[in-house]
């Protein structure tokens, strides 16, 4: 019996270490991942601005797993119906049971001109290339537009901002946040989103809500009502969608996390309906948690029909969006919502690497997670 996950992401790497716990010896776990390596995403905003840690939050996936076989393949289609996945060499993989865990990839709308011209941090050079992008605007001065005021855009616009203030070039660097919604980030908390707006300020971030953009061009960003914004470097942060294998949208799963008979989805692959009936939002803490539901799902089915196929299916675990908290780094500041509690400063940026350093604890990258506090605190 083959089970295999695609997607090396917080979902997939965590959903094959599960895996290799419960499954028997004989049955093979494959992870299917192009890049063959674990890139901690929520943390790649701070790479802008100390490039040093970008190698600490890229870990080869075959140092994380056991007896997985990590397959460096890209998927191009995926049949979640039949077990079948076609690659973009032209091989195929035939799975008995799976997970679907790629992730999602930016989202651009239709809006003309902003894939062309928008830099996304979505994979590990990503970094890299928005710092090449802002170091001309330090030397020489002039406006950073962030396109989107989720977490991403507000992450990556205040290390924009601190990297300015440690250059002495705050004064002459302007860096504006262009967000839909009313409040940023959307979604989250009222009190959490006055206490980052309050700190996006403080780092002299221009945030402009209420503000839909229509084109991106080589030197302007077009909005409503047919005004302008000139820009001298254009970052894009506006949302995302399904992976390409699944047709580029994010199917809809409920709380059993299950895609199809012999499929699971998780993380930012598939739209979640938790047990409780609501909408589970597309971050890392989600996608962690979600993994050892689907992998023990799978590991029901697969005692289910090595064992007697013609009874009823066991019953499935289901997964229950618990509110955890939040963390948002603003540059060398943060705040964290901790219970009822919002804080910010060192307190908040302390909650925010313990978190940080917890998590690669926990997938066993121990070294990373020391060189994480090192940097941060």
């Amino acid at each position: 019996m083959r089970v295999a996950v695609f997607g090396g992401g917080y979902a997939g790497l965590g959903v094959a270490r599960h895996l290799e716990q419960s499954l028997p010896a004989d049955v093979e776990i494959h992870l299917v991942d192009e890049s063959g390596i674990h890139v901690v995403r929520h943390l790649l905003h701070r790479a802008i601005r100390r490039p040093e840690v970008a190698q600490s939050l890229s870990i080869p996936l075959r140092e994380l797993l056991g007896r997985t076989i990590v397959d460096q393949r890209r998927v191009t289609d995926l049949d979640v119906e039949a077990g079948h996945a076609t690659m973009a060499d032209g091989s195929e993989l035939q799975f008995d049971l799976g997970a679907v865990c790629i992730g999602a990839e930016p989202a651009f709308y239709g809006i003309d001109g902003a894939e062309d011209h928008g830099a996304v941090l979505h994979r590990a050079g990503d970094a890299a290339r928005i710092r090449e992008g802002f170091m001309p605007v330090l030397d020489d001065g002039g406006r950073v537009v962030v396109g989107g005021g989720g977490l991403t855009g507000v992450q990556v616009a205040g290390e924009l901002a601190t990297l300015a203030t440690e250059h002495d070039a705050s004064e002459h660097v302007e860096i504006t946040i262009l967000e839909q919604a009313d409040a940023v980030p959307p979604g989250l908390d009222e009190r959490m989103q006055e206490a980052i707006d309050e700190a996006l300020t403080s780092a002299g971030i221009d945030v402009r809500t209420g503000t839909t953009i229509t084109s991106v061009d080589a030197d302007r960003v077009g909005v409503a009502e047919g005004k302008h914004l000139a820009y001298d470097q254009f970052v894009w942060a506006g949302g995302i969608r399904g992976p390409t294998a699944v047709g580029a949208h994010r199917p809809r799963v409920p709380a059993t996390l299950r895609l199809s008979e012999r499929v699971f989805g998780a993380g930012d692959a598939v739209e979640v309906i938790d047990e409780n009936g609501r909408s589970a939002p597309a971050m890392a803490h989600t996608a962690i948690r979600q993994a050892p539901v689907v992998a023990e799902n799978i590991a029901r089915l697969v005692e289910h029909r090595r064992s007697d196929a013609s009874s009823f299916e066991p019953r499935l675990d289901r997964y229950r969006d618990d509110d955890l908290g939040w963390t948002v780094s603003i540059g060398a500041d943060a705040v964290a919502a901790v219970g009822p509690s919002i804080l910010t400063g060192p307190a908040a940026v302390g909650v925010k690497t313990v978190v940080g350093a917890g998590y690669l604890a926990d997938i066993g990258a121990v070294s990373e997670a020391i060189e994480h506090v090192r940097e941060a605190l």
